[in-house]
């Protein structure tokens, strides 16, 4: 069996984290592994392994003549059997799926949005699924609403999982050691910074030493802009500290004591997995499926979206009850590493190649 994941880009998301997480673990699981990256490449290209076939298009436009012809010529040279795409790749995955019927294909839904379904445009992926033969949907509401909206009958919620990377440490937080609150998410609305800027800003009335860090790519929009407004109205410049994109994640987390995720919408946050891996206690929002990731209480802090009240109390017990948010973190590695580990999934996904 030989399988090749498409995405549009290598950058450091967590649509491509998985998408790297599976070409580098199918290795163990299948004959062949293969990564194209359709758009861009990317800080996750240095975290492919090199037994990965890697492929780049540098597609230009939605319909891209060039483009479509070398991954049709890299698929059949290479006789891969199973296309896996993520995210928006799947128009791509479909052209070829009619150059070549033979082709298995695979859709993995990260859709970030999933509390706005109601919102998402849908006609051309509707018109896509027909070509699909199967669908993982990262969190229970996107498998319901592929059930229910697209055209393909196999469907299955598959949790994300995370692995550590190996990267050397590059970047050094700034902050006083022990005393850090760690961000890992792109600069997008969804992800809801100024909730958290607002919760941090009133932390700091009272723990003043404390630091906040936002790690993750910085799309320098409007959005972005509301960020650094925030931080300099607020003359925040001294205790909140953005780093961009970051290679060395897992080194990063190792220098931090608190992760947190105050986002709107989620489908399953790998950034949650990543935190839970290095044991850190976590306070998130509950979005997505979070809630299945920390379904007891012991296990981290689950607290109401927008609303930086909320989200400034939790944070405040965590900083106050050292022993609380080590209990918490012990109980969140464990089951992440109990339930959402790679070798667990991974028979899942090859099981599913098997049988479409």
């Amino acid at each position: 069996m030989k399988v090749l994941q498409l995405i549009d880009s290598l950058e450091a998301g967590g649509a491509e984290r998985v998408a790297v997480n599976y070409a580098n673990g199918l290795l163990h699981f299948v004959e062949a592994s293969y990564l194209c990256a359709t758009r861009a490449e990317g800080l996750l290209k240095g975290e492919l392994n090199k037994d990965v076939g890697y492929l780049f298009l540098n597609k230009k436009k939605t319909i891209d003549t060039k483009a479509i012809k070398l991954l049709y010529k890299f698929i059949k040279d290479e006789k891969i059997q199973i296309v896996h795409a993520h995210g928006s790749s799947f128009f791509l995955a479909t052209i070829i799926k009619l150059l070549q019927p033979k082709l298995k294909l695979v859709w993995h839904d990260h859709y970030g949005k999933s509390e706005f379904l109601k919102q998402r445009p849908k006609q051309m992926l509707k018109l896509c699924s027909r070509f699909f033969n199967h669908i993982f949907s990262v969190n229970s509401k996107l498998e319901t609403w592929a059930k229910t909206t697209l055209k393909v009958k196999s469907v299955s919620y598959l949790p994300n999982y995370a692995v550590k990377n190996n990267n050397a440490l590059t970047t050094k937080l700034k902050g006083v050691e022990g005393k850090r609150i760690v961000c890992l998410a792109n600069l997008r609305p969804q992800k809801d910074h100024l909730n958290l800027l607002k919760a941090f800003k009133a932390v700091l009335i009272t723990e003043p030493t404390w630091t906040l860090h936002l790690v993750g790519q910085d799309f320098k929009d409007a959005y972005s802009k509301s960020i650094f407004e925030f931080i300099n109205q607020n003359k925040l410049e001294t205790s909140v500290f953005i780093y961009g994109s970051c290679a060395d994640t897992s080194a990063i987390l190792q220098q931090c004591t608190i992760g947190v995720l105050s986002s709107k919408s989620e489908g399953l946050p790998l950034a949650l997995l990543e935190y839970g891996l290095a044991g850190l206690p976590v306070v998130c929002t509950n979005v997505g499926d979070c809630s299945l990731v920390m379904s007891h209480a012991n296990e981290g802090q689950l607290i109401e979206a927008q609303n930086s009240i909320l989200l400034k109390k939790a944070l405040i017990e965590y900083i106050n009850n050292i022993e609380k948010s080590k209990l918490a973190a012990v109980c969140l590695k464990e089951k992440i590493e109990m339930q959402f580990s790679e070798d667990t999934t991974l028979i899942k996904v090859k099981t599913v190649y098997k049988t479409i």
